[in-house]
């Protein structure tokens, strides 16, 4: 007999993600809508390299020939920091007409088919068996006990069972701090029954604003998100290609975003004698050339946490991309190209693999990596690219190069990281 009480053609999702594969043939009181029934996902990726109005026109015009004329239901941006925000995302949804549109600033764009920076990309979402939903928060910088309480007000999700996976995607100001707490805090806010995945808002390795957009308007100090409710699985895959290349070192003092000290000693020391040990040039009035190649790894119990260094303060004390705890263990860590094009292969193949467990075939994908990688690979980022590629074969992909990645899904290493091949794969 079945134990719930399942109106025909939905599925609870608290209770039904944790059923087996085909669980619904062994309730014979209902009748409930098999996978393979749903409509299919209609998908459209489109970059330019103009800017302002002009780019939203075309870049609308090639998604509604995509889409053979319908509107998207849903359509992601990501925009070069060289654009005039306003006129690009008026122009867009006065063309394109998305019903939920959310994007931010970035620092390189990409898709299937070209790379590069200066570049507005975006990738448009119709499906009907999907309910998407923009919300938006202000005021990460302080405010951080009540925005994610109030960016989920906006979930549909909370508030019904008739779809078995819900899925937020997060695009973050990241310059406003507190990254990693605010997707801790948008967990319990959830009571865990969504999976998150974005990234911060870029622009162009500057380090100066970012911005990310909800709808015509674009804001700083905030957070957007996409809530995608599905009856289909949506894969999400999280890797990076380090390793430890030192002696463990405690975290001995640390303040947010700032190692102050490493075993009691300024930081900065530890970088200099990594350096030497390792026959590398570091020098303190200009170490990003070195931190690029040479980041921490904050040790936990999924595996190294990355934080990129961005600089050295008066004090000797190292100011990284994200918060950095008092009392954890860290490493100096290393990695080649090689890694970094494995690691976006595997993290590929671990959503692809969420995605076909039940059935599916991938569809298109979203891709994140940290703006630090391109810098360290340079052209040899299309390497990374070109792996995720080949994994996902047919299905196209759009991203950007952002200020750290969100990752929140079962099974893979979870919260808010630097220098992490992130990749999203929506079904068919």
């Amino acid at each position: 007999m079945c134990r719930w009480s399942i109106p025909q053609g939905s599925v609870p999702s608290q209770t039904a993600s944790f059923l087996p594969l085909g669980w619904w043939h062994f309730c014979p009181y209902y009748t409930i809508k098999k996978p393979e029934s749903y409509p299919l996902t209609d998908v459209a990726i489109a970059s330019t390299d103009l800017r302002d109005a002009q780019a939203g026109e075309v870049l609308a015009a090639k998604v509604l020939s995509e889409l053979h004329g319908a509107a998207p239901d849903a359509l992601i941006v990501f925009a070069s920091p060289q654009n005039n925000y306003a006129a690009l995302l008026g122009a867009l949804h006065s063309q394109c007409g998305a019903k939920a549109m959310i994007g931010c600033s970035s620092a390189g764009e990409f898709t299937s088919e070209t790379s590069g920076t200066g570049l507005t990309t975006v990738i448009a979402l119709r499906a009907p068996e999907m309910r998407f939903s923009a919300a938006i928060t202000h005021g990460l910088s302080s405010g951080r006990a009540t925005t994610a309480s109030d960016l989920v007000q906006g979930f549909h999700g909370m508030s019904t069972s008739e779809y078995r996976h819900r899925t937020a995607l997060i695009l973050v100001d990241a310059l406003a701090g507190h990254a990693e707490d605010f997707v801790d805090r948008l967990t319990v806010a959830t009571g865990g029954m969504y999976q998150f995945v974005g990234g911060g808002a870029g622009d162009d390795a500057r380090f100066r604003e970012t911005h990310v957009f909800f709808g015509t308007e674009s804001h700083s100090d905030a957070a957007v998100a996409l809530e995608i409710l599905s009856n289909k699985p949506i894969g999400i895959g999280a890797r990076h290609g380090w390793a430890p290349a030192g002696d463990p070192l405690r975290v001995t003092q640390a303040s947010n975003s700032c190692v102050v000290s490493f075993n009691v000693s300024p930081a900065v020391e530890a970088f200099e004698e990594h350096a030497a040990v390792s026959n590398q040039t570091f020098d303190r009035a200009d170490p990003l050339p070195f931190f690029l190649h040479n980041v921490v790894g904050v040790k936990t119990d999924g595996g190294f946490k990355l934080r990129v260094p961005l600089g050295v303060d008066a004090e000797g004390g190292i100011v990284c991309a994200a918060e950095v705890p008092t009392g954890v263990l860290a490493h100096i860590m290393s990695t080649q190209a090689v890694d970094a094009a494995d690691a976006a292969a595997s993290a590929t193949r671990d959503a692809i693999d969420q995605v076909e467990r039940e059935g599916h075939t991938p569809k298109a994908a979203l891709f994140f990596d940290c703006v630090a990688t391109r810098l360290r690979l340079g052209q040899d980022f299309s390497q990374e690219l070109n792996a995720v590629a080949r994994e996902l074969k047919d299905a196209p992909f759009a991203g950007f190069n952002s200020y750290g990645q969100i990752v929140r899904a079962e099974g893979q290493f979870s919260g808010f990281h630097n220098c992490t091949a992130v990749v999203c794969v929506f079904p068919e």
